[in-house]
């Protein structure tokens, strides 16, 4: 999310003093009763929300309106973010949930910064340990908050009956693979979704998170920093996480090769931006990978980075 230089006053009779606020912290009612007090920051979109960052004097939060396709459970997210304070994991807090005028709904965070640039080796290092943060937490541990679990392969990999040579290749797969949905995941943990004010890292957008394995969860991450980042940070994101998580080496290799299918399956479906060096790293990575390479793909899609 990057801020544009424009920004206004948000009127009276806004959306955030129209909404139906079905949960929310006392810090929110002062917002409601002097809604003039408000700057509007307009934000990037995503592919799923609206995002607005507004300005109170010396606080900031973020509006996100589901007003797009995506329509998750965003009490589940509320509720989250909650526990996931109490457990020390650095995440935006919540202000408030609720729906709007459209019969949208929508979420009132605090705002915790932009998006991660520049990744020297110490940054690699601390975005590796702050995953380690959220993997150990199990499911009874956050009781209180109904943790969705999906099937794995309908969650990840839709409509990869469509695509014969990746259906056949995840197939294999997940005949090597125990996947284990006992630890909370993320689901999207990638650069995008870490943000930073005053050197200190958050995550962000948990739409996704659910009772996952988080033996895939990691590689996912790292294979969009393979592709996206450069070879030396993704060894030391790589490094700085086994040094932290108990897992094997083949485990691992498994999960990564997941992680590689999944991102063939969302470029050819368009969700997924590639370029020629995107495509190149992808090439070798699948000639290298001993899961990989005895299998044939057809095709990278036609995408600009």
């Amino acid at each position: 999310m990057i801020d544009s230089p424009r920004e206004r006053k948000i009127r009276l009779g806004s959306p955030i003093t129209k909404m139906k606020w079905i949960e929310k912290k006392e810090i929110l009612d002062p917002l409601l009763n002097q809604p003039d007090s408000l700057m509007e920051h307009p934000i990037n979109q995503g592919f799923e929300a609206e995002v607005t960052k507004l300005g109170s004097g010396q606080a900031s939060y973020v509006l996100k309106v589901w007003n797009k396709s995506s329509k998750p459970d965003v009490r589940f997210q509320y509720h989250l973010l909650n526990a996931l304070l109490e457990r020390g994991v650095p995440v935006p807090a919540p202000v408030g949930w609720g729906i709007d005028a459209n019969g949208d709904q929508v979420l009132l965070t605090t705002y915790d910064g932009m998006p991660v640039k520049k990744l020297p080796a110490q940054k690699i290092i601390e975005l590796a340990k702050l995953l380690t943060k959220i993997h150990p937490i199990k499911m009874e541990e956050i009781g209180h908050v109904p943790i969705p679990k999906y099937d794995f392969a309908e969650y990840f990999f839709p409509g990869v009956s469509e695509h014969a040579d990746l259906a056949n290749a995840l197939a294999a797969l997940l005949q090597l693979t125990d996947i284990k949905q006992e630890r909370l995941i993320h689901g999207d943990y990638h650069l995008g979704n870490i943000v930073e004010a005053d050197h200190r890292l958050s995550v962000i957008d948990w739409t996704n998170g659910q009772a996952g394995d988080f033996r895939y969860d990691f590689a996912w991450s790292f294979i969009l920093l393979v592709l996206y980042g450069t070879e030396r940070s993704a060894h030391a994101f790589r490094t700085a996480y086994v040094s932290e998580q108990d897992v094997k080496p083949e485990e691992l290799e498994a999960f990564v090769a997941l992680a590689c299918l999944r991102w063939m399956l969302l470029a050819r479906r368009g969700g997924a931006p590639k370029g020629s060096k995107t495509v190149e790293r992808m090439k070798k990575l699948l000639t290298n990978h001993p899961f990989l390479n005895e299998f044939a793909f057809s095709d990278f899609g036609a995408q600009s980075e």
